[in-house]
């Protein structure tokens, strides 16, 4: 089958499509990967080893990523949705829909991050299937559990709360995000969290059941397929001579890393873990983003890394240090590494206390208060307790046991 993907967003939401094109390729489908990349980053080189067609779409972004932390470092978390959304998402809208259009035209099926309602509307307009694929199932409607920083009073309840959710998402974006359904003559659908941003033809959870036990009462298109892991052999990275000697030559260290989110706090953030790690006595090998610490430098008792794969390069660290991103959430408990978590968003805090739920990490240390004393106390405190060591390589065996590109797959095909 000819197989259409398109996504939206920075590495974290690109890097998933990235894996289940290539597990789709390798199944014999044709996939074309369009990619709206808000940082700007590319991914020419990886699509071409692994035979994707690729698009960016379009060339560029003009995004402030700094400029936008700093603005909207308090926003609630709707606030802050509104604010991206205005700024990295609305004015590409109509280049992003004629991008959505000719890959429908093109493809017999078409696949789409869970925001990219223009691909939902092209793939209606078409007469084609259309399946989203959603990175966190944090809103998506489940009984069992209330919405995220709801009070959880029971199913009946929660159940009125999940619908609250509903009228509170579109009273403040249903208006701008039906826009381009009602200007292509579509009726949108009635509600944007439950309705607008999946498919209800088939939606891909890409989260591990580790993560989600409770998950029986969902609506039946909403489907666990696991994480959508990038194989290591996809980016060919090999270890660099100084950096295996840097491991080498001491206990295995904390890895430290915001994900895409340092770019918008550069100086702040190497400013913050360098001080946590003199203060909690560990070494540490931190992701650089300020040119004062070039990449495949050292310093003491601290490495400093560019971008590379991550899973390959945990497997040699004692705890990561990170935002809370799904993604690198993923790739830390997979490797049986615990977390310290710094989020700096309401999604993030989500995976930092489903961590610290399953007891993979300490409590959350929000961004807008934590001090370099809190960072290295809550560094200390994973690195000192043997539960949460023996919880994460409990994870990391079971994980190991998912699948989630194969399983996505089995659940696409099957619809045909």
């Amino acid at each position: 089958m000819k197989i259409g993907i398109q996504t939206w967003g920075s590495n974290g939401d690109i890097r998933p499509m990235l894996a289940l094109a290539d597990g789709l390729q390798k199944a014999g489908h044709s996939v074309m990967l369009v990619v709206s990349s808000i940082d700007n980053r590319r991914y020419v080189e990886i699509c071409e080893q692994l035979g994707i067609s690729y698009r960016q779409v379009p060339e560029h972004i003009d995004f402030d990523m700094e400029g936008f932390a700093q603005r909207s470092f308090r926003m609630n978390p709707l606030q802050w949705l509104r604010a991206l959304l205005d700024e990295a998402f609305f004015p590409y809208e109509p280049t992003i829909y004629q991008a959505a259009r000719q890959l429908a035209a093109d493809n017999d099926i078409l696949i789409g991050h869970h925001f990219l309602y223009p691909l939902k509307l092209a793939a209606l307009q078409q007469k084609k299937p259309f399946f989203s694929i959603t990175l966190c199932h944090a809103a998506i409607p489940n009984p069992a559990v209330a919405p995220f920083s709801f009070p959880d009073l029971g199913e009946h309840i929660n159940k009125l709360s999940w619908r609250l959710l509903d009228i509170i998402f579109n009273w403040i974006l249903k208006k701008p995000l039906t826009r381009l359904w009602l200007e292509a003559g579509q009726k949108p659908p009635a509600n944007v969290l439950s309705e607008l941003l999946t498919s209800q033809q088939l939606d891909l959870v890409a989260v591990d059941p580790w993560f989600c036990p409770s998950f029986g009462n969902v609506e039946a298109h909403h489907q666990v397929c696991g994480f959508l892991n990038l194989s290591e052999n996809a980016e060919h990275w090999i270890m660099s001579s100084e950096l295996a000697e840097f491991l080498a030559n001491g206990d295995e260290p904390v890895y430290m890393t915001f994900g895409s989110l340092q770019q918008a706090v550069p100086d702040w953030s190497m400013e913050l873990f360098l001080q946590a790690a003199a203060l909690s006595g560990c070494r540490a090998i931190i992701q650089t983003s300020s040119e004062r610490y070039p990449a495949d430098s050292q310093s003491g008792q601290v490495y400093f890394i560019g971008r590379h794969p991550h899973q390959p390069l945990f497997k040699h660290c004692a705890a990561v240090v990170h935002h809370g991103g799904a993604g690198t959430t993923h790739a830390a408990t997979r490797t049986g590494c615990p977390s310290v978590v710094v989020p700096f968003m309401d999604e993030q805090l989500f995976w930092a206390r489903q961590l610290q739920a399953l007891g993979l990490a300490g409590k959350p240390l929000p961004a807008k208060k934590v001090t370099a004393v809190d960072l290295a106390k809550g560094i200390r405190t994973v690195l000192d307790s043997q539960s949460i060591r023996h919880n994460a390589q409990q994870a990391s065996l079971a994980m190991q046991t998912q699948n989630g590109v194969s399983r996505a797959i089995q659940l696409i095909e099957a619809r045909f």
